[in-house]
């Protein structure tokens, strides 16, 4: 069995060399990283195979392994991320809310890394990647527990992650792995609060809830997306119809794809068939409640939907659909389904665009625009380790900022208190 303690103790030494390193140093670490991992993309992927092999005859599900799987592009789309976390701006040593007191006294926070990252994970090996950019451009190390079914894969990035270390003169113990597949390795990270800071769990909603109960260390939780976009009759229905495809379809087995639409009640009629029609091409079946239903006539992708549906989050082919009064109504029914992750509104009506975006309190809130942007690359933050839903510390993506805390600095001239 792994000795977590010793892990701990290497990761905290680390961690304190990366928190005095040069930008140079650790920009030139990312590049060496995404270099490699192209040089060694045939291992790679061999072993990523081995681990789908594995995982289809485990009878995981379809999410899963398309959530497993790594081809060569993107592969090359987790390398480059990589190099867009080296042309970011170094948030360690930023200097914010400066300011000199009455008495003197100049004052301000400067941004330190949090220290070293705990990061548990199922079937995602570019978190392997992305946690490690961003933890090391933000001056932290990390200890990475990815799932049994991704073990082959995930070594075989680790070591491409270790060439890159050594290649920019960082220590290898910046990015360590667990390889024991056994769970009490996940409760014995849970408990090293002597040497890990932070914890951040991505998977299901059991690995969330046995974190929270378990963890004697701060957890950062989110990454469970119930999306939903509500449709009011003034919207662009050409444009509502294509945002709605690209949030169900682009890559529906993700935490950001659309899981239920809201249509209102003057809208439903028109608007439904379309987006049912459009939809239905691309194999997308729907879960409609009874009004929508009636609507649909008995199209053969439209089924009755159970109440239990609009908890679900479908990471597949399934739409929910639902007809609402209107704007009150459509809050009402995101407030009591929505996981807080991603929701929006599609109109043309500023005033009621600004009441969604001031009543619906999700992570990331939209107006006219498809819920797949709840990214961390696609909003500019070069990579993720998490969409947090909490409303602690971080929000929405983590990105480098939010892998960082800060101290104040006081500087005085011999000021004593009175």
């Amino acid at each position: 069995m792994t000795d977590l303690n010793v892990i701990g103790k290497r990761a905290k030494a680390a961690s304190r060399m990366l928190a005095t390193a040069k930008r140079d140093q650790k920009d030139a670490a990312l590049k060496a990283i995404a270099d490699a991992l192209l040089e060694r993309q045939e291992a790679i992927l061999a072993a990523n195979a081995e681990d789908v092999v594995q995982a289809e005859a485990h009878d995981l599900s379809a999410a899963l392994i398309d959530r497993l799987t790594l081809n060569p592009a993107r592969l090359a789309a987790i390398a480059d991320d990589a190099r867009k976390v080296a042309e970011l701006p170094d948030p360690v040593g930023m200097e914010f809310d400066a300011r000199t007191l009455p008495n003197g006294l100049n004052v301000h926070k400067r941004r330190t890394p949090i220290g070293v990252l705990g990061v548990i994970y199922e079937a995602r090996p570019n978190v392997t990647v992305d946690v490690t950019a961003l933890a090391l451009k933000s001056g932290n190390a990390a200890i990475l527990r990815g799932g049994k079914e991704t073990v082959r894969s995930n070594l075989a990035l680790i070591e491409a992650i270790q060439v890159g270390l050594a290649a920019a003169n960082l220590p290898g113990d910046s990015v360590l792995y667990i390889e024991d597949p056994e769970r009490l390795q996940v409760l014995g990270l849970l408990r090293l609060h002597e040497y890990v800071d932070m914890i951040i769990p991505r998977g299901g909603a059991g690995l969330h809830q046995f974190c929270r109960e378990n963890a004697m260390i701060p957890v950062i939780t989110g990454g469970i997306g119930i999306c939903h976009l509500y449709v009011e009759p003034d919207a662009d229905f050409d444009r509502a119809v294509e945002i709605i495809h690209n949030a169900k379809t682009q890559r529906p087995t993700v935490c950001n794809a659309l899981d239920t639409v809201l249509v209102h009640r003057d809208a439903a009629a028109t608007f439904l068939p379309r987006v049912v029609d459009r939809l239905a091409a691309d194999r997308v079946c729907f879960k409609a409640e009874p009004e929508a239903l009636a609507i649909l006539g008995g199209h053969s992708a439209v089924e009755a939907a159970r109440p239990e549906d609009f908890d679900t989050e479908w990471l597949s082919l399934v739409l929910g659909l639902k007809v609402v009064d209107g704007l009150d109504e459509a809050i009402e029914h995101i407030q009591a389904h929505s996981t807080g992750h991603s929701d929006g509104i599609l109109t043309r009506d500023q005033a009621k665009a600004d009441r969604f975006l001031n009543e619906v309190d999700s992570a990331v809130v939209y107006v006219n625009a498809s819920t797949r942007f709840t990214d961390g690359s696609q909003l500019g933050l070069g990579a993720e380790v998490a969409v947090s839903t909490q409303k602690l510390h971080a929000r929405g993506p983590m990105a480098l900022e939010e892998l960082t805390t800060y101290k104040w600095i006081v500087i005085g001239e011999g000021h004593t208190r009175t």
